[in-house]
């Protein structure tokens, strides 16, 4: 790829009535229940002109290898209705046996509007959807973090807010709750990550307490690990985890900027990463995931990117985010024609920015293809590589090879 630093000036025409639309205002960042990563608002709608300067807006580099992750497509349309097909913030992706894409739809916490589980397949046909916000029954969310299913295809469902796991058949249909009363070491205290071994045990990440549980099948508690600290196995606000193929356990440190590696008896063996803005460097890493090859992909939050990391931690590629229009949002737009003459009319995959907005959050915010709020990584079956972006309300999927 050749980036060039040359200045020029457009017309941004924007809209905020789906999700894949920039908008020309500065964004607030909104922090709710003392959740982290927090969500990001945009304010309204506006028109003018961005005299752009020399900002230099390179989708992706690599050093001393060839690219090993290529994008396919974007999945997501932005929607502030309680039901139906379309996001609004979403949080993870899970996958069932048969390959079904089931999204967590966090929706704006306070109103209780749009939280929910929504189900689709790769080609983007809408399946149905279950769940809700604003309640306390086993069908209701309040801080829904993370999805994952079992053998059984049963998904887990962790909510930071009621301090418990949910767990319901692939239909959507409550099977249990997990943690509601209390596990050993006292209640949880706002759970975020969950992964599931070979033999579903379930591993939940405890970031109120800096430590992660491990629990078997039925709920009990095995195995509990970490306290609050800097070093090798200790963790400062841990969020995402995830197992790779030998089992093995991957903690994103969240305020330690790192990624730690465990056995399944939670033996600290390795810690990829430091704080920064280079390569292999993090800002508040926030999930972690790992293909059938080993390759590590960590969703680098605060950042605003992806980056891919060899077995051993090794810093291989960087990824800004290449998103295009999904389906959904085509079919939109052939019915909002209005919206399609502003799309026509607009520049949304700038190149250079103003210095003023050149912190990666405002570069995100104000880029429609490259990242914003990349909270979650997850690897399907066929090792495609999804990444669900909270404030674009989209997921965007790579190929690896």
């Amino acid at each position: 790829m050749i980036c060039t630093d040359v200045s020029y000036e457009v017309e941004l025409l924007v809209s905020i009535a789906v999700g894949w639309v920039l908008s020309v205002v500065t964004p607030v960042s909104v922090e709710t229940h003392d959740s982290l990563p927090p969500v990001r608002l945009s304010h309204r709608l506006q028109f003018g002109p961005i005299r752009t300067g020399a900002m230099n807006l390179c989708n992706r580099h690599q050093v001393g290898t060839k690219v090993t992750v290529e994008y396919l497509k974007t999945i997501g349309i932005k929607t502030q209705s309680p039901r139906g097909r379309g996001f609004l913030f979403p949080y993870d992706v899970a996958f069932a046996s048969d390959g079904q894409i089931y999204a967590l739809n966090r929706g704006r916490v306070r109103q209780g509007l749009g939280t929910r589980i929504q189900m689709f397949n790769y080609d983007e046909e809408w399946l149905g959807e279950f769940g809700e916000g604003d309640g306390t029954g086993p069908s209701n969310f309040q801080l829904p973090v993370s999805i994952a299913f079992n053998s059984k295809d049963h998904l887990h469902v962790s909510d930071e807010g009621l301090g418990e796991i949910k767990v319901f058949d692939r239909e959507g249909t409550p099977v249990a709750q997990l943690g509601k009363a209390g596990v050993d070491g006292g209640s949880l205290k706002f759970p975020t990550g969950l992964a599931i071994d070979g033999d579903d045990n379930l591993y939940v990440v405890e970031r109120g307490r800096n430590r992660v549980h491990k629990l078997s099948p039925e709920g009990e508690t095995m195995l509990i690990w970490g306290e609050e600290g800097d070093e090798d196995g200790q963790f400062d606000m841990p969020w995402g985890v995830t197992i790779d193929g030998d089992g093995l356990v991957y903690i994103a440190d969240w305020r330690n900027d790192r990624i730690q590696k465990f056995t399944p008896e939670g033996e600290f063996l390795a810690s990829f990463g430091e704080s920064g803005t280079g390569d292999g460097q993090f800002h508040r890493p926030s999930s972690v995931a790992v293909d059938t090859r080993g390759t590590i992909y960590v969703t680098d939050w605060g950042n605003e990117r992806v980056q891919v990391l060899g077995p051993d931690g090794e810093f291989r590629q960087m990824l800004r985010g290449e998103a295009t229009l999904s389906k959904w949002a085509e079919e939109w737009l052939d019915v909002n024609r209005d919206e399609q003459t502003a799309r026509d009319g607009s520049d949304l995959r700038m190149q250079h920015l103003p210095k003023h907005l050149g912190t990666p959050y405002q570069i995100g915010a104000q880029t429609e293809h490259l990242f914003w709020g990349p909270v979650s990584a997850k690897v399907d079956g066929k090792d495609r590589l999804y990444i669900s972006e909270h404030s674009r309300a989209r997921i965007q999927i790579y190929a690896t090879n």
